[in-house]
């Protein structure tokens, strides 16, 4: 494999709350530990998918909320660096890990290899609201939005909004504490707005967006990681099939699909604001205007990230490593044409897509290739640690989402 990675450098994955089946963490051990280098991660317990991988090294047991003193969380990390003993890359797999490490980078530096981001620039752009003025000032387009302060707002919004709508968590940070909604939420008629409102107190710390017709709509989603003066060392477009839940979550479903508008969009976003590091974000091309709506930008790793690597073994958790480790980056094409599926959730998504009028033309007739999130030869205890602990969340995940759906609506 062209990839050639310092192997005295270990990865520790670093991820806060109480979400076992994460096939992004699981992913990023296999992709840097197949070349060697040793892996560490957080787990909420030494039975979770990503404990049992055979490239990971050790599993550092600590279940947290996501809600921690960020003071408690620093020291939490520094005491894990002091055990593995030696520079560590960190790899973060959810908003609150990458908003911490930016924003104390400066007291991890001693024990870990991080970029050298803006510190405020991660929970700015994790940030719904953040987001979306930062695509305002730089001319990215965005779905419209509105940001109520208030139960009044709310009513006002509903007398002049056109249904659907969608509702979100305002602040990637409230979800664990006070969610507004289970994730994004679509919302179908102003007496369906109002009856969730009044369940979100005083100061409703939602953000809702223009609804973008499925039928007239198409998912992209970009993976990329760049270097200290924002230059990308790897950048990947794709196409979403399906996503779980169905057209507002994770995505189940992907290929690979060379994009060089979307490409260049991100790339030109990403030069302009000054970030550094591994990004995934999310969009929605709008075919009434024909243009890219940028949903989300993740300042992470995302789930999905293996669907891309280089004809040169790259992808963005190894560009990362190699480019924190101070080695040269291989160029290489993106793989088009490759699948990407996530079995346990895969499944239902292509139930409920069966029902819907979303189509994605760009999408290839035929796979070159596939990966599976969970399911490896070289690695095969994952996926029964995820099958085994599957169902009873899996239940229960779908019965919040048909409540949501029956309040929404």
């Amino acid at each position: 494999m062209p990839v050639q990675a310092d192997r005295d450098v270990p990865g520790l994955i670093v991820k806060f709350g109480d979400y076992p089946l994460h096939h992004g963490g699981v992913g990023a051990i296999r992709s840097l530990g197949r070349l060697g280098v040793p892996m560490y991660a957080i787990t909420e317990d030494r039975c979770t998918p990503a404990a049992v991988s055979r490239y990971l090294r050790k599993a550092f047991v600590w279940p947290t909320t996501g809600t921690e003193d960020p003071g408690r969380l620093v020291e939490g990390l520094l005491r894990i660096g002091r055990r593995i003993g030696r520079p560590t890359v960190l790899v973060p797999t959810d908003e609150e890990a990458a908003v911490l490490i930016a924003e104390h980078q400066d007291d991890l530096k001693g024990r870990f290899l991080v970029p050298p981001v803006e510190p405020g620039l991660p929970r700015r752009l994790a940030s719904k609201q953040g987001l979306h003025e930062l695509c305002g000032e730089h001319g990215i387009p965005s779905p419209t939005a509105a940001f109520p302060q208030s139960y009044d707002d709310v009513v006002a919004f509903a007398e002049k909004a056109r249904f659907p709508v969608v509702a979100k968590n305002r602040e990637a940070f409230v979800r664990r504490t006070r969610p507004a909604v289970n994730g994004t939420t679509r919302v179908a008629t102003p007496e369906g707005l109002l009856t969730l409102a009044r369940q979100w107190g005083e100061r409703p710390g939602v953000i809702l967006q223009e609804y973008l017709p499925r039928e007239d709509a198409e998912d992209w989603i970009v993976h990329a990681c760049f270097d200290r003066n924002s230059t990308p060392l790897a950048l990947f477009t794709g196409v979403k099939v399906r996503s779980w839940p169905p057209h507002a979550g994770m995505t189940a479903n992907a290929y690979v699909v060379d994009n060089p508008e979307l490409a260049d969009l991100a790339a030109r976003f990403i030069k302009q604001i000054g970030f550094t590091g591994v990004i995934d974000l999310d969009l929605r091309f709008d075919r009434r205007d024909g243009r890219y709506k940028l949903l989300d930008f993740n300042p992470r790793v995302g789930a999905q990230f293996r669907l891309f690597e280089t004809t040169s073994g790259v992808d963005v958790v190894r560009a990362l490593h190699l480019d924190l480790t101070g080695r040269p980056v291989p160029e290489g094409e993106q793989r088009a044409g490759h699948r990407y599926i996530v079995e346990n959730i895969d499944l239902p998504a292509l139930l409920a897509y069966r029902r819907s009028g979303y189509t994605t033309p760009h999408a290839p007739r035929r796979a070159s290739g596939t990966e599976l999130a969970w399911l490896a030869g070289d690695d095969p205890l994952p996926f029964l640690t995820m099958l085994a602990r599957f169902v009873r969340p899996g239940a229960k995940h779908l019965y919040q989402l048909w409540r949501t759906s029956r309040t929404a609506g």
